[in-house]
């Protein structure tokens, strides 16, 4: 057992890790992060990981779902799922008081689910519901698409919702998702996490009793398909009934645990990183009114990621919008970073972490995910100490690494 800044680590025996930060919050976030997501699916599975997510809300050997509903909603709590490429993440706000019960029912979900298929179904509906918003909405859809179209040909290429058709075949028997939860959800892939001010030995003795008796097995991250890299320039366009155009500019990048990762997180911000001060904000959409909204997004896996750019305009603007988007690019490629542009921009970012992590729910992910892959998780000023030791020179080596025209992989809904 480890602490470090009021951050507490211990791994039990069979590999589940834990992380808890102790904080004066009544409050507290806890639940149960699995490094398991859409790349673990072959194509025939595409959605399995969503699914479960979905579905162990149905029902489990000890609770019906209205009785899950109720558990949670009679202590005012709230509980909440999501999946991503990597990880699918259950966790719940309560009273610090009910930890205990909450962590339960949350370990049920995970060890025990049964599918209930008269539940299953009406959910399936629901994803199906979904399925068909993501259709609806181009600003949302073109994220899976460019995804497709940077990591071709491997399971990163598939989205997390799945199709209808795999979706048939997964629900149609309720031994299909539990065996695939048996080979997937194991122990070494699993954290338990908590933020509130709850004593660390209490979360650590409640971790051994939900998660103490699961066995372990020899299925880890290194069965995953290794993730591959994609070369040359690509364009890629499809004809939406939008009244805007939407497009997509990227390529891959650094992946999670990278030496350069967080040079590249500080350069991504400049670039477009949300701000109204961004460079691509002040060009395309400040100086010339040509968008509404613009920005650059970096997404670092555990042995690969991506960046990109988004923008929305009007389609006679895409061929001007999409110029001065790599203009931005060229000019981070070719001139430097002064002394104070890097002081003014390192200010600004340590100032919106500062904000961020105020949101006591956007921290303990953070934290579990940290736990997940580097088995610590530090605090945003410690990462923004290392962030600060970023220097002109190896921002202008990023950016002629990764913001190169003759890689960009370009995506268009026109």
């Amino acid at each position: 057992m480890q602490e470090n800044l009021q951050t507490f680590y211990h791994i039990l025996p069979n590999g589940v890790k834990i992380v808890h930060r102790h904080t004066t919050s009544p409050v507290a976030y806890v639940g149960v992060m699995v490094g398991v997501g859409t790349r673990d699916e072959l194509p025939k599975e595409n959605g399995m990981a969503h699914y479960i997510e979905h579905c162990v809300f149905k029902g489990t050997t000890h609770h019906s779902a209205r009785e899950i509903i109720r558990h949670i909603e009679g202590i005012g709590g709230e509980i909440n799922a999501y999946t991503t490429k990597e990880e699918t993440t259950f966790y719940a706000a309560t009273m610090v008081e009910h930890v205990a019960s909450t962590l339960r029912l949350i370990s049920e979900l995970v060890t025990c689910p049964t599918f209930p298929k008269a539940e299953t179904d009406k959910e399936l509906a629901v994803i199906y519901d979904e399925i068909e918003s993501y259709n609806d909405s181009p600003s949302e859809l073109i994220y899976d698409d460019f995804e497709a179209l940077v990591f071709e040909g491997h399971p990163l290429a598939m989205p997390i919702l799945g199709t209808k058709k795999s979706l048939r075949a997964i629900s149609r028997h309720a031994e299909t998702p539990i065996n695939w939860m048996r080979t997937h959800y194991t122990p070494a892939r699993m954290v338990v996490f908590c933020q509130g001010d709850v004593k660390p030995d209490k979360i650590f003795r409640l971790a051994e009793k939900e998660f103490g008796q699961l066995t372990p097995n020899n299925t880890n991250h290194t069965d995953r398909a290794a993730s591959t890299t994609t070369t040359g320039s690509a364009t890629l366009s499809f004809h939406k009934h939008t009244h805007q155009a939407h497009v997509m500019l990227g390529n891959t990048a650094y992946p999670l645990g990278h030496d350069r990762q967080l040079a590249l997180y500080l350069l991504n911000n400049i670039l477009g990183g949300g701000s109204l001060n961004s460079r691509l904000n002040i060009s395309l959409r400040e100086k010339r009114g040509l968008v509404y909204t613009v920005d650059s997004i970096y997404t670092p896996l555990s042995d690969t990621g991506y960046w990109c750019t988004y923008f929305a305009c009007d389609r006679e603007d895409i061929e001007q919008c999409e110029s001065l988007v790599k203009h931005e690019l060229d000019k981070l490629a070719t001139t430097p970073l002064s002394d104070a542009a890097l002081r003014n921009a390192l200010q600004q970012l340590r100032g919106q972490m500062a904000v961020a992590a105020q949101n006591q729910e956007s921290t303990a992910l953070s934290m579990a995910k940290s736990m997940l892959y580097f088995n610590s998780a530090p605090t945003w000023q410690q990462t923004f100490q290392k962030i600060a030791q970023t220097d002109p020179k190896t921002l202008l080596e990023i950016s002629q690494q990764i913001f190169t025209a003759n890689t960009l992989r370009t995506l268009r809904y026109e």
